[in-house]
């Protein structure tokens, strides 16, 4: 029992330390004067190793959805309701889940790498030293720019998705244009695209608090920041896909009598 209470001890530890940072991030907000500069300095260094692997991950999604959906109503022959499934398919699932894909996987390692570099450096201690708090300097910008790039991202998604459903589906699968705009609006509303945003500002809140927390806590050289790289994508998508889950249930219970 003393060996499983001593082995339990780091990993409830660190997770306090999360917690405590992520407290500190959200008070670091309410500070002013807020640090603007920072802010977009940081929401457009995410955009820029962000927006092309969007890009390269929505299209493939769109078009395997539409492509096995179109399939499936045509052998039910209801091939006029194309557009409600594709459009259901595209706000629901494809832009959170291409939002957790990319925000984890580009934004958030790439928040890590700065943080863990600026660690390794003693550039936070020095901060700290200088009666700076990392916090406010540092983490909030990031977190808020990745909460609203990970919002306008899945915007983005939802649109490739809906027009790109829309051309695979009339140019390849022959679906008529008239009935895939008429479906678009019978399972998707504005509850479905409320949802699907506050699900993307959920994983871009939560990707960068852990991107964060792994910068500023590297111990070590340049390989550690690298073993931190890695363990925030396996973090972020580990916590991600769950509140992905928890939230689409919560979104379809909300919705369902609609």
């Amino acid at each position: 029992m003393p060996a499983i209470s001593t082995a339990l001890m780091k990993p409830l530890g660190a997770m306090g330390e999360f917690f405590a940072l992520s407290a500190d991030a959200f008070r670091g907000m309410a500070v002013w004067p807020f640090q603007w500069r920072e802010f977009l300095d940081q929401c457009w260094f995410i955009v820029r190793v962000s927006l092309v692997p969007t890009l390269l991950v929505a299209l493939p999604f769109t078009a395997l959805i539409s492509f096995t959906f179109n399939i499936l109503a045509a052998e039910f022959g209801a091939s006029d309701v194309a557009g409600a499934g594709a459009t259901l398919g595209a706000v629901t699932q494809v832009g959170p889940v291409v939002t957790v894909l990319v925000v984890a996987g580009a934004g958030a390692t790439a928040i890590c790498a700065d943080l863990g570099s600026r660690t390794i450096r003693e550039e936070i201690d020095a901060m700290e030293v200088l009666g700076i708090d990392p916090i406010v300097r540092l983490v909030s910008p990031r977190v808020l720019a990745s909460m609203l790039v990970a919002l306008l991202l899945n915007a983005l998604v939802c649109a490739i998705g809906i027009v790109g459903s829309f051309v695979f589906s009339v140019f390849f699968q022959n679906v008529t244009p008239g009935a895939f705009v008429d479906g678009i609006p019978l399972l998707t509303g504005l509850p479905e695209l409320v949802i699907s945003e506050v699900k993307a500002g959920a994983f871009g809140l939560i990707a960068a608090l852990i991107a964060c927390y792994r910068g500023l806590t590297v111990k070590g050289g340049p390989k550690s920041v690298g073993q931190a790289v890695n363990e925030t994508v396996v973090y972020a998508f580990m916590a991600l896909f769950v509140v992905n889950v928890v939230m689409t249930a919560i979104g379809i219970k909300m919705t369902a009598g609609r």
